[in-house]
């Protein structure tokens, strides 16, 4: 890490998803909008084999709507709308908020070439598809802007298939910390290490060292996210990119503008 950084990079988690539908080209937008220089969303796979942003395999809590979207073509799915009813109310009606494909959010990164986006392959079409089928869809579908993305999963054997098959970068999604899990990572050297701040021991623990970078989420508060830059985080995921970005401490370097 330069030494010329003060802050942690911030990264939008499932876009501005504090204030827009998550996983949406509009949160992703709004987020890049507001400077983030990294953003983070899921991918899971339709039936035909379209990568599509969702982080649940069911759309029932962002569209309203009981489908299993890996039973379904993408042709069956497209024309929903994934407007969050459950938690906006009719705040997105009438608006044209749809599930996107990756090839979608990935032509809207073209527009900020300096912003990268992590890129998290889901367990639920891992599970039903195979990790080879899965990885390559969804390396086939980022080629155009590989340098602009890191392959993130809390799967390992996908991440080390994801590096086998020429992705840029990759980074592991912790589900604990502990010293079995010290030693796989390790054993994978990801380019970046994810945790759920809450799961890290307390501040006289170090991080550990390699050749990751860490990154924490879901961090809402500025003065948290300092904290843990302190401690060794590199990157703080938020889905509040609009509350951290104003924090004046937050405002410099700009890496997601556009052009």
């Amino acid at each position: 890490m330069s030494q010329s950084i003060k802050v942690p990079q911030l990264v939008a988690h499932r876009g501005y998803a504090a204030r827009y539908p998550e996983n949406t080209l509009l949160a992703l937008e709004e987020a890049l909008r507001r400077g983030a220089p990294f953003v983070e969303f899921d991918v899971q796979l339709c039936a035909d084999g379209t990568p599509v942003l969702c982080h649940d395999a069911s759309l029932e809590r962002t569209t309203g709507e009981k489908i299993d979207l890996r039973e379904v073509p993408f042709s069956s799915i497209e024309h929903i709308q994934a407007s969050e009813p459950s938690r906006f109310g009719n705040r997105f009606a009438g608006m044209d908020i749809r599930i996107p494909t990756l090839v979608l959010a990935l032509d809207l990164m073209k527009r900020w070439p300096k912003a990268r986006a992590l890129v998290e392959i889901k367990t639920e079409s891992l599970d039903r598809f195979g990790v080879e089928f899965v990885v390559k869809a969804v390396l086939k579908e980022a080629a155009a802007v590989s340098k602009q993305c890191v392959m993130i999963s809390y799967d390992e054997v996908a991440l080390a298939s994801a590096r086998a098959l020429g992705a840029e970068g990759i980074g592991w999604v912790l589900t604990r910390w502990s010293e079995a899990t010290r030693t796989q990572a390790e054993a994978l050297s990801p380019d970046v290490l994810i945790c759920n701040y809450r799961k890290i021991p307390s501040a006289k623990t170090p991080l550990w060292p390699g050749p990751w970078q860490w990154c924490f989420y879901e961090v809402t508060d500025p003065n948290l996210a300092l904290v843990l830059f302190e401690r060794g985080a590199a990157l703080i995921e938020t889905m509040d990119i609009g509350v951290m970005r104003e924090d004046p401490r937050f405002q410099e370097g700009k890496s997601g503008d556009a052009r």
